[in-house]
């Protein structure tokens, strides 16, 4: 089975350690293709780096860049010039990771939406799709979609409500479920991913964070995507290869994969 993790974070340095052994381990469990989105501009230049060194023999890379609302206070207006560059010169496939986190207590919410707003524009402009994160504000974030439509994306780590993520689908995106799906007390982002059309879903891991149940405790890793697979097609009640299919054709389709 040819999976794709829609959102992994292998350039960070949790994995400068062990990378080359990660992304051999992911190969064999049948990942074939790997998201790897940005959080600040000075990871660009490392993910850039890393998504077009990748063997031929592992996973395929591909780079998604952006400015993460968590690290509004390390990022610079220069680094949006930056960003519309870099597009030019290394076409990644999204921006991202982008959206409004209002979790965290002292985050700037206008701050944070100017950022937004400013690199939905860039995507817009480049008809490109976007890597959302939202934390306490999806509402917020649809209505933002909606004044500045861009090319759909993938609204990661989905946790919304079902209505919440109908409107998502309306607007193009599909809806990213990862490692929390696969502890038993996820009982409301379980009845989620049943509710929600699998026309609409897509995989990921988020690693090195948010670990599947198994490996409770521990790093995550893009080698235990499969167990995210599992838990989705038990709980629909699918044969996990009909899942798989579909979740990696979800992908291409938003991504433009190859």
């Amino acid at each position: 089975m040819d999976l794709i993790d829609t959102h992994c974070h292998l350039d960070v340095a949790e994995f400068d350690a062990d990378r080359d052994a990660v992304l051999a381990g992911t190969r064999a469990t049948g990942v074939a293709a790997l998201v790897v989105p940005a959080i600040h501009a000075e990871g660009w230049p490392g993910l850039l780096a890393l998504c077009l060194a990748a063997p031929v023999e592992g996973p395929r890379l591909y780079s998604s860049l952006g400015l993460h609302p968590v690290y509004l206070d390390r990022h610079r207006d220069e680094d949006l010039s930056a960003l519309e560059r870099l597009l030019a010169e290394h076409h990644p496939v999204a921006i991202g990771e982008i959206g409004l986190d209002y979790h965290v207590g002292d985050l700037d919410p206008r701050g944070q939406q100017r950022l937004f707003e400013r690199q939905l524009a860039i995507a817009r402009e480049a008809r490109l799709p976007v890597l959302l994160h939202v934390r306490k504000a999806h509402d917020q974030v649809l209505y933002t979609l909606r004044r500045i439509p861009v090319r759909g994306g993938i609204a990661h780590a989905f946790n919304g409500s079902q209505e919440q993520g109908r409107h998502y689908l309306d607007l193009g995106f599909k809806l990213g479920f990862g490692g929390m799906l696969t502890f038993e007390r996820s009982s409301k982002l379980r009845r989620l991913a049943t509710q929600l059309p699998l026309e609409g879903l897509v995989l990921e891991t988020d690693a090195p964070d948010m670990t599947v149940a198994a490996h409770q405790g521990e790093r995550n890793s893009p080698e235990y995507l499969p167990d995210v697979l599992t838990t989705l097609a038990r709980i629909r009640d699918l044969d996990p290869t009909e899942v798989a299919s579909r979740t990696t054709a979800n992908a291409r389709e938003v991504l433009s994969l190859a």
